[in-house]
């Protein structure tokens, strides 16, 4: 089975995985690739043998909607973080915000923040993180096929983007706030889309498990 889940606020993808497990009382569940705590939407589970169609779904493009907040960064580059850095905000225009975002588009670099789910030398990123341990990571390619710009004020950049795997957006936002002569991190994310999965179709844990009742 794959279940297109609407992962609330504050849960990890994991979270999301176990929930299902407990539902189904299937022994293998598995997800479709990792949405941020701090994030919501659209996150694909599968369950038993569909757990094989979900290597291919990592590879699909996601579309995610982002609010980035300038004049502020934080370690973690999202709103869980600790503060450890403020700036000046330059005067934001349209024309001047869209030549940065637009300056993103098709294949970039992008070197992976300490704060994911990423391994390396077969130990997440994260847990060293929090311990103050810096390792150096290679950069990953990733490609932008569309960036667009929804909304600003003053301080705070609301976009979407649609991008491949492997793209961490709070570090798109973070260079993004660099291009534009400050620092920044996300206050929000929404995924919006996995491939052909949309937001619109997701399934709450709740509504899921009442389905599955049924």
């Amino acid at each position: 089975m794959i279940i297109n889940i609407h992962k609330p606020i504050g849960w990890t993808s994991f979270d999301v995985v176990k929930k299902v497990r407990a539902i189904t009382k299937e022994k293998k569940v598995g997800h479709g690739g990792t949405l941020d705590p701090f994030a919501e939407g659209v996150l694909i589970v599968g369950t038993g043998q569909d757990t094989k169609a979900l290597g291919d779904i990592t590879h699909y493009d996601k579309t995610y909607t982002a609010i980035l907040s300038l004049g502020v960064s934080t370690d973690t580059l999202d709103i869980e973080g600790e503060i450890n850095n403020r700036g000046d905000v330059p005067k934001l225009t349209k024309k001047g915000i869209n030549l940065v975002l637009n300056s993103f588009l098709g294949k970039k670099k992008q070197i992976p923040p300490m704060y994911s789910a990423k391994k390396i030398n077969g130990t997440r990123l994260y847990k060293l993180a929090r311990k103050n341990i810096e390792v150096h990571r290679d950069p990953i390619d990733i490609f932008i096929r569309s960036i667009d710009l929804i909304n600003f004020s003053k301080n705070l950049i609301e976009f979407s983007v649609i991008c491949s795997k492997g793209t961490y957006i709070r570090v798109l936002g973070k260079d993004i706030a660099n291009k534009l002569g400050t620092i920044g991190h996300l206050t929000s994310l929404i995924r919006t889309q996995v491939g052909h999965y949309s937001i619109d179709e997701s399934l709450t844990i709740k509504s899921f498990m009442d389905q599955w009742k049924s």
